[in-house]
């Protein structure tokens, strides 16, 4: 029997509704919508400036044409839907549409200032650059931020948890859980602010960026100012030097600020699966879960996981997409329209990448008994302290040792070493009497260093 009709993506599947807020605009009907809006705000502008004699809108008019945007509905999908499948021609089932809507209106006498001295690439530049825009802005940043939020919020909270460090895999000088969480909060809002300070460019220049058309219309008409005024008065940057297409160098900019982005999230995500594996987080049992299917005590990091692999999918189509977008053959060739198709997917993947990790970190706990366990088992980390406040006894003239690395190495590189034995170490040692105090009362748990105090950078 042939299944119904099923979404082939599980961005329309199983993870629809942690995606579902980026369909409003890099879906086919949000383009569409996009389209509409575009082609709308021209007329409106032709209008408004009497080109070639027009009369402008009324009022009513004016917003009558605006509501096809606002109102945009099922029953305009299915209509565009039917033209295409005539036309062939996505903008030209868009240019069909609104002349409908025109002569609905009575304005039959404009009916060819649609879509006038366009290019299908004029209206559809503009349409990508207004929803990726509003897609990254009412539905992307705001999940990161969300996200971001939670990571101050960890670094704060756990800023005096004192935690083993491991550098390369080894036990190392003690950190704190909430100074590492700072340090993913510091590097992600780096690369947000940068994201967010993306420019969204348009051009409105014709069939190969020269305003040939336009000039042939009217030569009397500062073309490029005015199409600069029209591309600004949607909200966006004007790009003054193109070929039939808008050059897509912002989009890579874009995607490839955002694939970095997935990268430092993918490190955070690996880094929480490993602390869990250590065991220094612990995960909160969810009601209902199953963690294992014959193993029953586990609970698996599956947020972790899951995050992990959509960060790896994301950032495998955002560097597609910056790699290729870029490239156009002369003036133009076709690559790009099957190429932008994929935005949604490739933010679609990452969004839903933040909303694990948002997950993720409500179902963690930090574990302050391994913490503190794996602190006692490791006293050796003092050796660093030890050498360190030897040479700086031997710089003050308190000490005669001549090679204190070369001496803590001996007494610690591959070896246990407890806090008797380093405490009959330092009271061997030839350095003054304040640094010998001081040595023999340091701990694992108190050498942390300016850790706590560190998380304050974040301005919390």
């Amino acid at each position: 029997m042939t299944l119904p009709d099923q979404p082939l993506s599980p961005l329309d599947g199983r993870y629809r509704s942690a995606v579902a807020g980026l369909g409003e605009h890099l879906s086919e009907a949000g383009l569409n919508r996009a389209r509409v809006h575009v082609e709308v705000e021209w007329l409106i502008f032709l209008g408004d400036r009497r080109m070639f004699g027009a009369l402008p809108f009324t009022a009513a008019q004016t917003a009558a044409l605006r509501a096809l945007v606002t109102d945009f509905g099922q029953s305009d999908i299915d209509d565009l839907a039917v033209r295409e499948a005539v036309t062939r021609h996505d903008v030209k089932a868009v240019e069909l549409y609104l002349r409908d809507k025109l002569a609905a209106l009575g304005r039959t006498d404009v009916a060819e200032l649609t879509h006038f001295a366009c290019t299908s690439e004029d209206v559809n530049n503009l349409a990508y650059a207004l929803t990726i825009g509003n897609a990254m802005r009412q539905v992307w940043l705001p999940r990161l931020h969300a996200l971001l939020d939670t990571l101050a919020a960890r670094a704060v909270t756990h800023r005096d948890d004192v935690m083993l460090a491991h550098t390369h895999g080894q036990p190392a000088t003690p950190t704190t859980v909430g100074k590492e969480f700072a340090v993913f909060v510091h590097r992600l809002r780096r690369i947000t602010a940068q994201v967010e300070n993306t420019e969204y460019l348009g051009k409105f220049s014709g069939a190969t960026g020269t305003f040939a058309a336009h000039v042939a219309s009217d030569s009397s008409q500062n073309w490029p100012q005015l199409a600069r005024e029209f591309v600004t008065g949607l909200g966006l940057e004007f790009n003054p030097l193109t070929t039939q297409i808008e050059s897509h160098d912002w989009q890579a900019e874009l995607y490839q600020r955002v694939s970095h982005l997935n990268r430092v999230l993918h490190n955070l995500a690996t880094d929480v699966w490993t602390y869990i594996s250590m065991g220094y987080f612990t995960q909160i049992p969810v009601a209902g879960a199953t963690g294992s299917s014959t193993m029953p005590h586990k609970i698996n990091p599956i947020r972790f996981e899951n995050a992990e692999a959509n960060l790896e999918l994301s950032s495998a189509l955002l560097d597609s997409l910056a790699a290729t977008l870029v490239t156009s053959r002369l003036q133009r060739d076709l690559t790009d329209s099957t190429t932008q198709r994929n935005i949604g997917v490739a933010l679609g993947h990452s969004l839903l990448a933040i909303d694990n990790l948002q997950r993720g970190l409500g179902e963690i706990a930090v574990n302050q008994t391994k913490l503190a366990l794996d602190l006692d088992n490791n006293w050796e980390i003092l050796g660093e302290a030890i050498q360190t406040v030897i040479r700086a006894e031997i710089t003050a003239g308190r000490s005669s040792i001549t090679d204190p690395y070369a001496l803590l190495k001996n007494l610690t590189r591959g070896e246990r070493v407890g806090q008797s034995g380093l405490a009959e170490f330092v009271a061997g040692l030839d350095i003054g009497a304040d640094a010998k105090a001081r040595l023999t009362a340091m701990t694992p748990s108190a050498y942390a260093g300016l850790a706590s105090e560190l998380v304050d950078q974040l301005g919390v």
